[in-house]
This record gives C-alpha cells, sequence and structure tokens, in this order.
C-alpha cells in the first residue's frame, strides 16, 4: 500500500480528536464565561436591592401611613408589568428555571429563561421592594443565572439543559457566597438528580461567578459569623418543637400558595383570575397593614431583621414571625416577581427568637438558626440545601448536628401538610398551563 494510503486514516483520527478536544474545552469556557456573567448580575441585583429598600425606607421617613397608598399602588403596577411587559417573570423564578430543563418544547424553553425575561426580572423585582414588598433577590437571582447561561448556550444547544442547571446553582451560590449550598441546591431542587458528565462544568460555573462576586464585593458571611453552640442536654428540646413548628407554618405557606398558582375554585377564584392586577393591590394593601402593625419591619427582604436576631441586637418582638409570615405570602400569591430565601430565613429567625422564653437557657442565637432551617425546609421541603446555606452563611459549623435533626423532623411535618415541593409544583403548573395554552 502507498505510503499516503497508510497515514490518511491516521491523519483523520488525529483532526477527530482535534475537533473533539476544541468542542470540549468551547464547552468549558463557555460555563467559565457565563459563570463570570452570573457573579457580576447577582452584585448588581444585590446592590439594586439595597437601594431600592433605602428608597423605600426614605418614603417612611415622611410617615409610615405613606405605605397605604405606596404599596398597593406599587403592587399593582408590578404585577400589571409582570403579565404585560414582562411575561414569565412573576415569582421567585426558580419555578420557571425547574420548567426550562424539563420541557422539550424549545420555544418555551427560551421564553422561561430569556435575556428578555431577566431583565424584567431585575427591573420589577427592584420595583417591588421599592414599594415595600416582602420578598428577597436571591431567587429571582436563579432565573437571571439560568437566562445568562441559556443564552451562552445558544453556541451548544445539546448541552443547554445543564448550562440551565449551572446558571441556576451559579446564582445561588453568588447570591449568598455559599458555594457549596449552590452546588446543594443545583442537585436537590433544580436537577432532582445529579449529572455526572456537568457535574464539574456546574462547579467551574459556580466557581467562576463566586470569584467575580467576591472580587466586587469582598469576603464575607452573608449574616455574619457565629460561634453559637447547643450542647446535648434538655435544650435539645427546641430542635424538635422549632422543627416541627417550622414544618408546619412552611408547609401550610406552601400548600396556599399552590392553591393560589392553580387557581381558588368558585367565585373567588374566578374573580382573581379576571382581575389580577386588582388583586394584586388587594395583596399590596395586605402588605402595608402588616408593616403598620409591625413598626415597618416586616417591609422588604428582612436581612437586616434576621441579622439583629441573631446576633441579639433585635428586640425580638412575639409578633414579628407571624407579620413577616403574612406579608410574605400576600407578597407570593400577589404575582409579583420576587424570591423567598430571604423572608423564609428572616420568618424563620423571628419563630426561633418567639419561643426564647420556653427554653431560657438556649443561645438566642442557636434558637435562630434551628428556626431559620426548619422554616426554609418546611416551606421549600429541601433540607439539605436548607442547613448547608445556613451554616455556610453562618460559618457555625457547631450547629451542623442540630440543623440536620430539625431539617428532617420539618420536611416530614411539611410532607404531612403539603406533599408537593412548593417550586415543583408551581413548574408542573407553568408546564400544565403552556400545554393547554393556543398555539401562536
Amino acid at each position: 500500500m502507498p505510503p499516503r494510503l497508510r497515514i490518511r486514516p491516521a491523519f483523520t483520527r488525529l483532526r477527530s480528536g482535534a475537533v473533539d478536544a476544541f468542542a470540549v474545552w468551547r464547552r468549558r469556557l463557555l460555563f467559565l464565561l457565563g459563570g463570570i456573567g452570573v457573579g457580576l448580575a447577582a452584585v448588581g441585583m444585590a446592590k439594586l436591592a439595597d437601594a431600592a429598600q433605602e428608597g423605600f425606607r426614605a418614603a417612611l421617613s415622611l410617615s409610615p401611613w405613606v405605605a397605604l397608598a405606596v404599596t398597593p399602588l406599587g403592587f399593582g403596577l408590578c404585577a400589571h408589568l409582570a403579565r404585560t411587559v414582562f411575561p414569565n417573570s412573576q415569582g421567585s423564578g426558580i419555578p420557571q428555571v425547574i420548567a426550562a430543563r424539563h420541557t422539550a418544547n424549545l420555544s418555551l424553553r427560551r421564553a422561561l429563561v430569556s435575556l428578555r425575561t431577566a431583565a424584567g426580572k431585575i427591573v420589577v423585582m427592584a420595583l417591588g421592594l421599592l414599594f415595600g414588598a416582602s420578598t428577597g433577590r436571591e431567587g429571582p437571582t436563579v432565573q437571571v443565572g439560568a437566562a445568562i447561561m441559556a443564552a451562552v448556550g445558544h453556541l451548544t444547544p445539546h448541552r443547554q439543559p445543564g448550562l440551565i442547571l449551572a446558571g441556576g446553582a451559579a446564582g445561588v451560590a453568588a447570591a449568598f457566597n455559599t458555594p457549596i449550598a449552590g452546588i446543594v441546591f443545583g442537585i436537590e431542587e433544580l436537577g432532582r438528580a445529579y449529572e455526572a458528565r456537568t457535574g464539574g462544568l456546574i462547579v467551574a460555573a459556580i466557581v467562576a461567578a463566586g470569584l467575580t462576586a467576591l472580587a466586587i464585593t469582598g469576603n464575607y458571611t452573608y449574616f455574619g459569623t457565629s460561634g453559637t453552640t447547643l450542647p446535648f442536654g434538655p435544650g435539645w428540646l427546641a430542635v424538635p418543637v422549632l422543627g416541627a413548628l417550622g414544618g408546619l407554618t412552611g408547609g401550610l405557606f406552601a400548600r396556599i400558595v399552590i392553591l393560589f398558582a392553580r387557581g381558588l375554585p368558585g367565585r373567588a377564584g374566578a374573580a382573581i383570575a379576571r382581575r389580577p392586577v386588582a388583586f394584586a393591590v388587594a395583596c399590596g394593601l395586605g402588605v402595608a397593614l402588616c408593616g403598620l402593625a409591625s413598626g415597618g419591619a416586616v417591609y422588604g427582604t428582612g436581612y437586616e431583621e434576621a441579622r439583629a436576631l441573631l446576633h441579639g441586637t433585635g428586640g425580638g418582638a412575639l409578633d414579628f414571625a407571624p407579620l413577616k409570615y403574612l406579608a410574605t405570602l400576600f407578597s407570593a400569591v400577589s404575582g409579583i416577581p420576587g424570591g423567598l430565601f430571604a423572608p423564609s430565613l428572616s420568618v424563620g429567625a423571628g419563630l426561633g427568637a418567639a419561643i426564647q422564653g420556653l427554653f431560657p437557657g438556649v443561645p438566642v442565637a442557636a434558637l435562630v438558626l434551628v428556626g431559620m432551617v426548619a422554616y426554609l425546609t418546611g416551606a421549600l421541603q429541601a433540607p439539605i440545601t436548607a442547613f448547608v446555606i445556613v451554616t455556610e452563611m453562618t460559618q457555625d459549623h457547631a450547629l451542623m448536628i442540630p440543623l440536620m435533626v430539625a431539617a428532617l423532623i420539618s420536611d416530614a411535618v411539611s410532607k404531612s401538610v403539603c406533599r408537593e415541593g412548593l417550586y415543583h409544583a408551581l413548574a408542573e403548573i407553568l408546564l400544565a398551563r403552556a400545554e393547554r395554552a393556543p398555539a401562536p
């Protein structure tokens, strides 16, 4: 055989290997670049959310009664924008990411995690906080992160579900400065199954997003460090008490939100469906009344209140947890964009502080942290994410076992109240409505 004929197969194999290597490295580079974009977006959203809350506090400084006009009208405006100008931006955004990962409809996937939707999410989320909504920015960061990675993924459409998962996980990591929680959330809540082929690339996206955020904001713990402990003894009775309380209240919260998302039966449901903006105005009025009753403590994300309770610098009023619970519930069912993570942590902190009188020998910081995990687990039914994220946010590893126990108890109690996980149930509702919608 002539030599050139023997060389040709080897050259073909070499060229094929080079093409495959280029495809692999291109995919890795896309994950890294997308992660940097997610990190930048997370930092920008954090600063925007803080500015919006400062604006609302400035309005309240004129008179707390301003909220009775500003908050309902603001809710109506946000609901109108979310329905007409920026569809698919309602709620926390995490159900949209889950639905985008599971749908085979390419046009629906692009609509759920498009850059237009992400831009609307940022704008209307900030408007909600500017008008006093009891919402957070971390859930919206998940949808924005997924949208950024999905936009990058147009260059490699066959890996788009993996890119969406990576973007959502990177959003959690960058928003809280909790890289491990980002990985866990991606596996437990967004994916519900570990994808071995994209596991390393997801970590790369999280690292890129986290380093980008750290380069801008510096290293920090979300709630500040906490060195509290809970020695084994009678004080441990607080763990099952808070676990059960968090599971019961969180499960009830999830069940109500799912009920409103599916549509209330009878005339009430029909009236809400006909006039969703008017319903949002009514929800805004409910938030304003809760704010007046709490002295303004339940507006916004609840981050400052939870941090104060954790470090013992807050008053720990007994009515904070129920009023924050109601304000968050009104905000969640209104249809305006906004997340649940930060408000849920705030409610949990309030629950822990509220039972301090029952366990006088237990440090209040321990009760607050256990309450955070218990309620977050009850609302989301994501127990691993709950205790990992709280541990990372405070760097308090001494409470790992009590937090795990509280999460397990809360998850079991929550499932007895609400059989469906909140985010996955909302994602199924989105997909069901998309299937019923007439083709354009």
